[in-house]
């Protein structure tokens, strides 16, 4: 009987609890997706519908590098957007590519019938045992709620660190570690290990710095390579970035009520998708004052498309800034960098000055704009 390789698309650090949960789960060797490169965007591009949006082509090219290095069961999820339709397409087009692959399409998974999600689960290794997925999931949650506290605190202090590299060293071998985690009391023990050293790195963070929160869509705000390494480059510039948006807010510890009681005034009905979230937490950056917001998606998210001008009400009715940026395909940082730049330059002047009102009555500032407009880094 063929050896089953499963994958599962790259996506931030998430792929260390998906080898942990395959790995001793589904007992199945796992192929972790390769770093995302522009050989992934390009090979996605190439075979994908032109105006699809950029996680399609993203999760295509690791589909296909994946296979390369030996993948021979491929698993993709549902979702609340046109992601849900990612599933269908993706195997047709690897079919049409050749790929003699299985391919499990969690989409089919239907909430009213849960014996749909059995009869997948089975398609990844019909000889798979209950009782060990039961034993391994919690830790594979809790592992990923380890995960989002640990970068959540890296994000904080990352831009202060002393001596260059010392959060991502730690990170690295934090990730690495985690690999061969099994049990609660052994990821307990290594998340305190290194919370520890985290806080150990000398860092020298000034008393009030510039604060960014990051809002958008699901993928292109949690994966590095697609934003352009956005969350790095503000905190070379010594920000403190604020990023709600990951796995376990959004799947395991969701808020819906307070999301729609925090809104109403602002949307009357659910926009889909991450938009409600976009809204929530733009507003709670706001009100807490922070020195601006940075609005991420893909070219062609309509639900975060449809947000921006409910951003642009907060921006006004808060006086903060906002800066929307846009990500497809495109691989140049340059015109990346420089709107990034001019933004910072405009929220440390406005800080330096006294421009950053935290009441919602101030509804104007004579100095700069609060939003700037919408398009894509390389325009």
């Amino acid at each position: 009987m063929e050896t089953i390789r499963v994958s599962f698309p790259h996506l931030g650090s998430y792929h260390t609890p998906m080898k942990v949960l395959f790995t001793f789960g589904f007992d199945v060797e796992y192929i972790a997706p390769p770093p995302i490169t522009e050989r992934t965007l390009s090979l996605g591009s190439r075979y994908s519908p032109e105006f699809v949006c950029a996680p399609f082509k993203y999760n295509l090219g690791n589909f296909i590098e994946t296979i390369e290095a030996g993948a021979n069961t491929l698993v993709q999820t549902g979702g609340t957007c046109r992601l849900r339709y990612y599933g269908e397409l993706h195997e047709q087009i690897l079919r049409d590519l050749g790929y003699k692959v299985k391919f499990i399409n969690m989409a089919k998974v239907q909430d009213a019938r849960p014996t749909t999600l059995y009869r997948e689960l089975k398609e990844i290794n019909p000889e798979m045992s209950l009782k060990r997925i039961a034993e391994i999931l919690p830790v594979v949650v809790k592992m990923i709620e380890y995960i989002d506290k640990v970068e959540d605190y890296i994000r904080k202090n990352v831009g202060f660190e002393t001596i260059p590299g010392s959060f991502d060293k730690v990170h690295a071998s934090f990730l690495s570690e985690l690999r061969s985690v099994h049990s609660r009391k052994e990821l307990n023990r290594v998340y305190r290990k290194y919370m520890r050293l985290f806080k150990k790195i000398e860092v020298q963070k000034p008393a009030n710095p510039l604060k960014v929160g990051i809002v958008g869509e699901y993928y292109t705000v949690m994966e590095p390579f697609s934003n352009h390494n956005l969350e790095r480059e503000l905190a070379r510039k010594g920000i403190v970035v604020d990023r709600w948006l990951n796995v376990s807010s959004t799947l395991f510890h969701y808020p819906k009520k307070k999301i729609e009681e925090n809104t109403r005034d602002y949307v009357k009905y659910p926009m889909g998708a991450t938009a409600m979230v976009t809204i929530d937490r733009a507003l709670e950056c706001a009100k807490k004052g922070f020195d601006g917001i940075i609005h991420v998606k893909s070219f062609g998210c309509t639900p975060e498309t449809d947000v921006i001008p409910v951003l642009q009400n907060i921006s006004k009715d808060y006086n903060i800034p906002v800066l929307y940026l846009t990500f497809d395909t495109q691989n140049s940082d340059v015109g990346f960098i420089t709107r990034l730049e001019a933004f910072y330059d405009m929220i440390k002047m406005r800080k330096e000055m006294g421009q950053n009102f935290k009441h919602p009555s101030a509804h104007s500032n004579r100095f700069y704009p609060n939003h700037w407009g919408e398009c894509s880094p390389s325009s």
